[in-house]
């Protein structure tokens, strides 16, 4: 568990975070537009704190970004890691800051916190997907290509950051720790480090935890966005390959090489609680969350998939709890960034896309489905498993001398005999399964 006397320990040893030193000039942050994003307003607060719009064309209206930089920002050459940090449902940017204590908690630490909306006007919530249905009277919502593909590269663009995983990690409160989970378990080359506040981590590995979360997503589209069931994900029955493909639990071996931590109360009114008529709520809510992340440990648990857990027992669905779990998370995350893992040398990764990219590896499937399971196991120079029922082209990393040539030997399938390295020094394997296979096995061996 972590425990403020943990934190205390861990922060007492902090070292310089890597990458913070710099023979760069200083410069104060400065945004313009780029990476798909258009800068419509940037306004700071204080020296800290800027309030950010922008627009694009992934979301049907501009939405908020909330940035706190750290103390001297400005006087220092420095680069700084980055925590994207997730309001819940019905919330937007400024919960942090208005009511989760984040510029105080975040003051000590060389650290940059990017607070976007993860919602239209605060109506409901995003949760974080690109919409099944982008027809809804919302209009547009691919909020992961939103946060993901765009927001990440315009901050890395715009203040100075430590560009890659060992310098970003992801939280969120709620459906935002859905969301810190689902990002983390669907680009594991992005996030060093995740934690969810009583989240939703597993929304379709156990059937309990699907119903539970069809449910709220359902009263979120419907009660509280305002557009017809089954906009986020589909169907729960139909399109159920859509929701294990965004699931933090069914995608937990993703998850190997990232620091996880999960604080969850069990519902029960608690020592940070005050009598009032939301208490019922938000007791029967964090219930649920707290389902969820007892289901989600059992898949880390059974798939040997390292996490922490702080089921601290007492507690509800809470501004109080939320806040002292980010006050607790800080200080290992900040330990974390001061001693970042190298990247693995050997991967595992699966995914419902056509077409994926992690960790420099690219997977292509040849087939007629839009979604459908594939993915690398144990991918490294010397060869990998591909998981996939179709044909399909896997490229490599620059991991090779360029106009080298290797031979592929292929076990379940077949694969060209000798492959030429590329001049980005990349090999391209085409791999095509043997009948009544669904596993290909390759070794590369230089001629």
């Amino acid at each position: 568990m972590i425990r403020a006397a943990v934190a205390a320990t861990l922060l007492a040893g902090l070292l310089v975070v890597p990458g913070l030193s710099g023979t760069a000039q200083a410069d104060p942050a400065a945004f313009h537009s780029g990476d798909g994003l258009t800068l419509v307003s940037a306004t700071p607060d204080g020296t800290r704190t800027w309030h950010l719009v922008v627009s694009t064309p992934a979301l049907s209206r501009p939405v908020r970004v909330n940035i706190l930089l750290p103390e001297g920002y400005a006087d220092s050459p420095a680069r700084y890691p980055v925590l994207y940090l997730f309001h819940g449902t019905s919330g937007g940017a400024d919960d942090w800051l208005n009511s989760g204590n984040a510029a105080a908690a975040t003051d000590p630490y060389p650290l940059i916190v990017v607070m976007p909306d993860a919602g239209y006007n605060g109506n409901g919530g995003s949760w974080f997907t690109n919409w099944f249905d982008q027809h809804t009277p919302l209009g547009v919502a691919n909020w992961e290509t939103f946060d993901i593909a765009q927001l990440v590269p315009f901050i890395d663009d715009n203040l100075r950051t430590i560009t890659d995983r060992s310098g970003r990690a992801v939280a969120g409160l709620s459906a935002g720790g859905f969301g810190a989970f689902t990002y983390a378990a669907r680009h594991p080359d992005m996030f060093s480090s995740a934690a969810a506040f009583s989240g939703a981590p597993d929304i379709a590995s156990n059937p309990v935890a699907q119903a539970g979360a069809a449910g709220i997503i359902d009263a979120t589209e419907v009660g509280l966005d305002g557009v017809e069931p089954d906009a986020m994900f589909g169907d729960p029955v139909v399109n159920r390959i859509n929701w294990q493909g965004h699931d933090p639990a069914t995608l937990v071996t993703n998850l190997g090489h990232t620091a996880l931590a999960l604080w969850s109360g069990n519902g029960i009114p608690g020592p940070l609680d005050s009598p009032s008529v939301q208490i019922v709520q938000d007791a029967l809510v964090e219930g649920a969350a707290h389902a969820s992340t007892l289901f989600f440990a059992q898949e880390a648990r059974k798939a040997h998939v390292a996490y922490v857990l702080d089921d601290y027992g007492r507690g509800t669905h809470s501004w109080p709890y939320w806040t002292r779990d980010l006050a607790q998370f800080l200080p290992p995350l900040m330990a974390a960034f001061a001693h970042p893992q190298a990247t693995p040398t050997t991967i595992s990764y699966r995914s419902i896309d056509k077409t994926w990219m992690q960790w420099g590896w690219t997977v292509v499937n040849r087939r007629t489905a839009a979604q459908a399971f594939s993915g690398l196991v144990n991918a490294s120079a010397g060869g990998f498993s591909v998981s996939s029922p179709t044909a399909t082209t896997v490229t490599t990393p620059a991991l090779y001398t360029p106009g080298d040539h290797y031979r592929a030997s292929a076990v379940g399938g077949s694969a060209p005999a000798t492959i030429a390295v590329s001049p980005s020094g990349q090999l391209t394997v085409p791999v095509t399964p043997a009948v009544g296979h669904s596993t290909v096995t390759i070794t590369l061996v230089r001629n």
